[in-house]
C-alpha cells in the first residue's frame, strides 16, 4: 500500500476555495482504481498549510490517477491558489500501531 502525502500552502484568501475543490473532488478520487482513502489535514498553527493523504494499492494506481483528466482538472484549479511550491512524498507503512 502506498500513502501519498502532499503539503500545500495557500494564500489566506484562497483557503475556502481549496476546501471546496477538495470536497467536490474527494469522492471522484476515491472512485479511482486502487484508491482506498483520501484525507485533508490543516496545520494547527499555520492555517494556510494543508496536507492531503491518499491511500493507494500500488504506485502504478497512483500514477494512473496522476495522469488522468480528473487529476489534471483538480490540479489546474488548485495550483493557482498556492503561495509556495507544493511538496509530495510517496510512502509505505513499515509497521502497524500497537
Amino acid at each position: 500500500m502506498i500513502i501519498r502525502i502532499v503539503k500545500l500552502s495557500f494564500h489566506a484568501e484562497h483557503i475556502s476555495a481549496f476546501k471546496t475543490i477538495f470536497e467536490e473532488s474527494k469522492q471522484k478520487i476515491l472512485a479511482q482504481k486502487g484508491c482506498h482513502r483520501v484525507e485533508m489535514l490543516q496545520d494547527v498553527n499555520e492555517k494556510n498549510i494543508f496536507f492531503t493523504y491518499s491511500w493507494w494499492d500500488s504506485e502504478d494506481d497512483l500514477n494512473k490517477y496522476r495522469q488522468s483528466e480528473l487529476f489534471e482538472g483538480v490540479w489546474n484549479k488548485t495550483k493557482i491558489l498556492f503561495n509556495d511550491k507544493p511538496e509530495a512524498w510517496s510512502t509505505e507503512k513499515i509497521n502497524e500501531a500497537q
